[in-house]
């Protein structure tokens, strides 16, 4: 799978952590930084993440701030941009079964970097079921303006 990745200056050290995890679990990553201690905007990075994505440079993403709530809030102002927060295994599963999520956040400061790995390996082992849930996404899609009543 390709993965888009990305953070801000909080979240660089769990971010190169999780970036190693996921290319040796085989997918082809494409880190969007930041790569220091540097303060950035993490809107920006944010966006970049979940514009590449919609234009189908990446199939999901991986978006890392202090919280996970910056990052989460930024990416889902991208139509389209289905952006969960996830600070557990269980949420990142339903993220994409049940909501179809192209994109995980998590907070540097609110986990570690082993729960980190796991709750990625769950979002990135997860499919859309397709199923109940499928027209529920297609009604955000709808109040997005992308889908016709």
């Amino acid at each position: 799978m390709r993965i888009a990745i990305g953070c801000d200056e909080a979240a660089t050290t769990l971010k190169d952590i999780i970036r190693l995890a996921v290319t040796e679990d085989g997918h082809d990553v494409t880190d969007y930084g930041t790569f220091g201690a540097e303060p950035v905007l993490y809107p920006d990075v944010a966006v970049a993440v979940a514009k590449a994505i919609m234009a189908g440079k990446h199939d999901r993403g991986i978006l890392l701030c202090g919280t996970g709530i910056g990052v989460a809030i930024s990416a889902n102002k991208v139509p389209g941009i289905r952006a969960a927060q996830t600070h557990d295994t269980y949420s990142a599963e339903r993220a994409m079964k049940s909501n179809n999520a192209q994109i995980i956040t998590l907070g540097a400061r609110v986990i570690g970097p082993e729960l980190a790995k796991c709750i990625v390996r769950a979002y990135l082992l997860s499919e859309f079921g397709n199923g109940a849930s499928a027209e529920k996404v297609d009604r955000i899609a709808y109040y997005e303006g992308l889908l016709p009543a």
